[in-house]
C-alpha cells in the first residue's frame, strides 16, 4: 500500500497575472500561487486523490503564502523547504487576445532552483504510485541532480513516472539545453503530457501525427497525450488512438494552468482504471473529463486556488 498517490517535484512560485486596470490605466496584478507541479496536485486533491510536493521556496512572505496555500489545498509539504538566501520565484503573465500568455521570470536565481540532492526525502518518493516531474527543475545543476534522483527512485520502486515538458523558453541559456532535457524525460516516462506546440520543437514537425509516431518510434512511451489548445486533445495507447473535442461554451479569461488541470485530471482517471485496463472507450472517457477541466480553469484567474471540483467538470460534460 502506497501513502500517496501521485508525488510532484518542482517549481513553486508567484504568478502575477493581469486583473483589470487602475483608473489611471494602469494593468493590475493579482498575486496567484502557481507552478505546474504543485497545480497538478491541487487538480488531484479536488478529485479525492493523496499527493505530496517535493521542491523549494524563500523564507519570505511569497514563500509562507505558498507553503500555506499548497498545505490547504491537501498536499503534503513535508519535503517543501525554505531557503532563507535566495527569494521565492515571480512569474509575470501578460494575457493576449484569446488567453494566450507571454511569461517574464524573475529567477536569476529563485529559490526553486536551489534544490539539492541530499534534500529530497526518497522515502515520500518510494511511497507514492506516481512520480510527476517537468523540466523546469532540470534548467540549473544542482536541481537538476536532485532531480535525476528523484527519478531513478521513482524507476527503481516501481513508481509510474509522468512528465510534462512544460518549455518556459526565457528560463534556458540555450534551447538546445532544453532540447536535451526534454529527450532526457521522453527517454524515462511511463506517461506523457505534451502539448501540440512542445510535440513540434521536439520533432521539427507540424503534423501532429507524424510527430507522435516519431516520438513513439524513438522513445517507446506507454501512454501519451497531446494536447491542442481549442482543438482537443488526444491519447495514444499500445495500437489505439482517441481525440476528443474541446469545451467552446466557457468563456476563457486566460489560459495559466490549462494544461495542468488536464494533467491533473488525466492522472485521477489513470489512478482510477489503472494501465493494464485501458480501453479505447475509457481513454475516450478520460480525455472528455480531462478537457472540461481544463476549460473550466480558463475562465477563472489564477490555477492552484481555483481548481474545479468534480461536480463542476461533470455539470460541463452534461451540458454538451
Amino acid at each position: 500500500m502506497k501513502k500517496f498517490d501521485v508525488t510532484a517535484l518542482g517549481e513553486l512560485l508567484i504568478d502575477f497575472t493581469e486583473s483589470g486596470t487602475s483608473p489611471q490605466g494602469d494593468p493590475l496584478l493579482e498575486a496567484n500561487p502557481g507552478g505546474a507541479p504543485c497545480n497538478v496536485l491541487a487538480m488531484l486533491n479536488k478529485l479525492g486523490k493523496k499527493t505530496a510536493f517535493i521542491g523549494k521556496v524563500g523564507d519570505d512572505s511569497f514563500g509562507h503564502m505558498l507553503k500555506n496555500v499548497v498545505e490547504q489545498s491537501g498536499t503534503d509539504v513535508t519535503n517543501l523547504l525554505m531557503d532563507k538566501n535566495v527569494r521565492t520565484t515571480l512569474a509575470f503573465v501578460h494575457t493576449y487576445a484569446g488567453g494566450e500568455r507571454e511569461f517574464s521570470f524573475y529567477r536569476n536565481p529563485g529559490a526553486d532552483m536551489m534544490l539539492k540532492k541530499d534534500e529530497v526525502n526518497a522515502d515520500i518518493i518510494k511511497n507514492s504510485k506516481i512520480f510527476h516531474f517537468g523540466t523546469l527543475s532540470s534548467t540549473h545543476d544542482g536541481v537538476r541532480a536532485a532531480t535525476r534522483y528523484a527519478i531513478d527512485t521513482a524507476k527503481n520502486n516501481g513508481v509510474f513516472l509522468s512528465f510534462d515538458p512544460n518549455l518556459r523558453e526565457p528560463l534556458w541559456a540555450s534551447l538546445d539545453d532544453a532540447r536535451r532535457e526534454i529527450e532526457y524525460g521522453l527517454s524515462v516516462c511511463d506517461i506523457l503530457k505534451i502539448s501540440d506546440n512542445e510535440l513540434e520543437f521536439m520533432t521539427g514537425v507540424s503534423d501532429h501525427e507524424a510527430a507522435v509516431r516519431m516520438l513513439r518510434e524513438k522513445y517507446n512511451i506507454p501512454l501519451m497525450f497531446v494536447t491542442l489548445g481549442a482543438d482537443g486533445s488526444r491519447a495514444y495507447y499500445k495500437d489505439i488512438a482517441v481525440c476528443a473535442p474541446s469545451f467552446n461554451n466557457v468563456k476563457t479569461i486566460e489560459k495559466t494552468g490549462a494544461g495542468d488541470t488536464f494533467t491533473g485530471c488525466m492522472l485521477s482517471c489513470f489512478l482510477d482504471c489503472g494501465i493494464k485496463d485501458l480501453t479505447e472507450e475509457k481513454l475516450k472517457e478520460l480525455l472528455i473529463f480531462a478537457n472540461a477541466g481544463a476549460s473550466l480553469i480558463t475562465a477563472r484567474n489564477g490555477a492552484l486556488k481555483v481548481m474545479p471540483k468534480r461536480a463542476e467538470i461533470e455539470a460541463l460534460i452534461n451540458e454538451r
